[in-house]
């Protein structure tokens, strides 16, 4: 059973989060605990592409962006995965410089502190050198960047389909058992 923190930065790409939420929930066999926080800019983003949000169909507990109390602001609660989704170049640089300034930013920091695995699901094109940069130090610290690159070899028929190709890649990295197209198996 793991343990996963969701973040949702400000990034557009907010279908991501949504099917990523969706998975969550089908996959709830193998999850014992789902912390999710939204940034400011995360809920605008939801709103202006998916219309208002509305946690009460998702059965995780949702924590303010500056509640400092939350269990997986420190690394005595064990989280096992934190998973940013989307992540903005702003939060890849502010988890870069070490700048824990939320409870985003903190819960990557005590991700990467405790060894445990941070994911960042980074959605903005082009890349300055500042963004790859950013890539390089959270890698070498020890995060995964896994940008929201859709694959289309599954021959996806709807936004949300399209957006399932990033999401399982990010479950399977998390560690999840899902049923996904995999290349080279029928």
């Amino acid at each position: 059973m793991k343990k996963l923190v969701l973040a949702i930065s400000g990034s557009s790409g907010s279908v991501y989060a949504k099917v990523l939420l969706d998975k969550l929930v089908a996959l709830n066999s193998q999850v014992d605990e789902v912390g999710v926080v939204l940034s400011d800019n995360a809920k605008v983003n939801w709103e202006l592409e998916l219309g208002s949000f509305n946690p009460d169909p998702y059965p995780f507990r949702f924590y303010e962006k500056y509640d400092f109390n939350a269990p997986f602001a420190s690394g005595s609660a064990k989280y096992d995965t934190m998973i940013i989704c989307p992540c903005s170049m702003g939060m890849l640089a502010r988890i870069a410089g070490g700048i824990s300034n939320d409870l985003i930013s903190r819960a990557a920091d005590v991700m990467l502190k405790e060894r445990r695995k941070l994911i960042l699901v980074t959605r903005d094109t082009p890349l300055s050198l500042i963004h790859i940069n950013n890539m390089k130090t959270v890698t070498e610290a020890g995060g995964i960047i896994a940008p929201a690159c859709p694959s289309f070899y599954s021959k996806p028929t709807d936004l949300e389909e399209v957006a399932a190709t990033v999401v399982d890649r990010v479950l399977d990295l998390a560690g999840l058992d899902l049923s996904s197209f995999r290349w080279g198996e029928s």
